[in-house]
């Protein structure tokens, strides 16, 4: 059996006898140098508190209590360097890569858009969208919101529901016949009094070259005529026809924000004027435009007037004041769409295309205005507030081109060089995925789509649009985050205490032994 005297003798730390240590100033200004030292190394205000319990137990040193410094100095020496590694060994560190994009979000890539439009008007806004393959989605609705607004941007009503504009809208036959015209020519000066006389007035805006305008005026004067005789203006009064030539009486249509030919207006007296907005509150007719149709719709906007409302109309008609409507009309389009994720065709972008769109109305480019300001323009999956936070605790950088054309305004003017301009943005679009760690075997990843912007304007000949070319990078940005591992922890920690410990007794020992040669060369001592 080992007796307890050889196993003594295995004793790497073996003990000196409290009264055989002896301090001395040295020894403790060394000390205070290693503290400061210490310090300046590790950079951290933690350590000054440590440093503080240092100093003190060397000044304990000086006045001659040797028997504090043993344990305190060690408390000093190992905790200060012990914090200072944990605050490394707690810090974030991350590595960037760059690899081929191997998407986990699918086929798919959703756009998020906010985009105020001050002239162009909900009732013909439309949303496209084309990708790489040739996939053409026109005037998209399902997931597409738009609110009218003024030229401030501010809300004018609630939510525009368009209906069902998918169908074709019927027409007379083209024949080649004569016609009388009895609608009632309307202009700048006469509007206002027409408008007052009768209960429900019925307005073709519209524009002698265009083709959609030509097909409906035969219908047009026949139902106005129809409509004249069954309902006398003279007699009974309750509805009139009329007509606005929008390339004489261009002032007259821009009030009434008129974007597209021809537009049928209803304006029904009493009701037509908004409290809230001062704005005339007529209604758009989109049905069908052939005569008996026509005719129809007019005997249902009548049935429900009583024919004592013209008489008590007539003689009230100073009671019942208008205001002009607002000299411009615009749209907030919001939502977003899903285009077909194609990485590899760089030569040939996706676009998103915002601009005016009707199957059965002709627009006049050089009135159309498609200044815009973007409220909101991202790729991917929304990321919340939150998750961002988190994530720039890794990357600070992040997020900083999610959303790059953010409170952009591109405005133009139609009455000066400006007119017929398209508003172009080419996006160049690369994916970042993060990968942090929550637990040791638990990782969180978040995918981001970051891009970079030009935009331009192009004159041309067809109708302005604002068109969004976007192109996805087929490489994407890999973020991982990186982590110490314990024993790395644990080795630097061993070897900042036995560094610390080891420099320190070996510049303590060559201090001491050179201050001990020079007493005893002043002694004269002989060696």
């Amino acid at each position: 059996m080992i007796s307890m005297h050889k196993l003594k003798s295995v004793d790497f730390y073996r003990k000196i006898p409290r009264d055989l240590t002896e301090a001395s100033l040295s020894g403790a200004g060394l000390s205070i140098i290693a503290a400061l030292s210490m310090i300046f190394l590790f950079g951290m205000w933690i350590a000054f508190s440590f440093a503080f319990c240092w100093f003190s137990v060397s000044l304990l040193a000086v006045i001659n209590y040797p028997i504090f410094i043993a344990p305190l100095s060690s408390t000093g020496f190992i905790a200060t360097p012990r914090t200072m590694e944990l605050s490394s060994y707690l810090k974030v560190s991350t590595g960037t890569s760059v690899i081929v994009d191997k998407s986990s979000d699918g086929e798919f890539l959703r756009i998020d858009f906010n985009i105020s439009f001050p002239a162009l008007s909900c009732e013909f806004a439309s949303v496209d969208v084309s990708d790489v393959l040739g996939t053409n989605r026109l005037n998209i609705t399902k997931t597409i919101r738009k609110y009218p607004i003024d030229s401030n941007l501010r809300p004018t009503g609630s939510e525009y529901l368009a209906g069902v504009t998918s169908r074709v809208i019927k027409h007379d036959d083209e024949v080649d016949e004569e016609y009388s015209e009895d609608s009632v020519i309307l202009n700048g000066h006469n509007f206002e009094s027409v408008a007052h006389r009768y209960p429900i007035l019925v307005v073709n805006f519209y524009a002698p070259w265009c083709y959609w305008s030509n097909r409906l005026k035969p219908s047009w004067e026949k139902a106005a005529r129809i409509v004249r005789e069954r309902y006398d203006p003279e007699m009974d009064g309750r509805i009139v026809l009329g007509k606005v030539d929008c390339t004489e009486q261009a002032d007259l249509c821009r009030r009434h924000h008129i974007q597209g030919y021809p537009s049928i207006r209803i304006f029904r007296k009493g009701s037509d004027l908004r409290e809230d907005h001062g704005q005339h509150d007529h209604e758009s007719y989109h049905g069908d435009r052939d005569t008996d149709t026509l005719v129809k719709t007019m005997g249902n906007l009548v049935a429900p007037i009583p024919l004592e409302s013209q008489r008590l109309a007539l003689e009230n008609v100073q009671d019942d004041a208008k205001r002009p409507a607002p000299l411009v009309g615009g749209c907030r389009i919001e939502g977003f769409v899903r285009v077909k994720k194609v990485k590899f065709h760089v030569e040939v972008p996706g676009n998103l295309v915002i601009s005016a769109r009707s199957g059965a109305h002709s627009f006049d480019a050089s009135k159309m205005n498609m200044s815009h300001i973007i409220s909101h323009l991202s790729f991917g999956k929304k990321i919340t507030p939150e998750v961002m936070r988190d994530m720039r605790r890794v990357v600070p950088y992040l997020g900083g081109s999610h959303d790059k054309l953010n409170g952009r305004h591109y405005i133009t003017n139609t009455l000066d060089s400006n007119a017929n301009v398209t508003i172009e943005h080419y996006l160049q679009i690369v994916k970042t995925e993060v990968i942090t760690r929550r637990t040791l075997y638990e990782n969180k990843v978040v995918e981001e789509y970051e891009y970079t912007a030009h935009s331009s304007l192009v004159h041309s000949l067809d109708i302005p649009v604002a068109k969004f070319h976007f192109q996805l990078s087929p490489m994407q940005v890999l973020i991982l985050e990186n982590s110490k591992s314990f024993s790395h922890f644990i080795t630097n920690v061993c070897a900042i205490i036995g560094g610390v410990f080891t420099v320190a007794g070996i510049l303590d020992s060559i201090l001491h032994n050179t201050m001990k040669f020079v007493k005893k060369v002043e002694l004269g001592k002989n060696f």
